[in-house]
């Protein structure tokens, strides 16, 4: 029997531009930023309110993505934000309108 085709993502999230940034990895990006918009899990994101998904980029792999989560978190602060800017050069939150106001909850995995 196959497989199903798995997706996996990196991400970086703020709190601002030139903000405090996070770095993560996840097998389902939509809910796990919803859990970050929510304040669903305690931590570091909670705690210093990141919740503007700034950057992310998706892998088939997760080896891959595991990988580059290490690499870019080993990454001097510039290098992160020339990144952001990069590709978000205004540092919107590419999640903005993943979500309703109707109580929208993506699908868990």
């Amino acid at each position: 029997m196959l497989k199903p085709e798995h997706q996996y993502a990196v991400y970086i999230l703020t709190n601002k531009k030139n903000g405090t940034l996070y770095i993560g990895m996840t097998n389902n990006l939509e809910r796990r930023i919803f859990e970050h918009k929510n304040k669903l899990v305690d931590g570091f994101t909670k705690k210093y309110n990141l919740n503007k998904l700034v950057y992310f980029e998706v892998y088939q792999f997760v080896e891959d993505a595991i990988r580059r989560e290490k690499r870019l978190k080993s990454w001097k602060r510039q290098w992160k934000i020339n990144l952001i800017e990069e590709n978000n050069h205004d540092w919107k939150d590419l999640a903005y309108d993943w979500y309703n106001q109707n109580g929208f909850q993506p699908t868990p995995e």
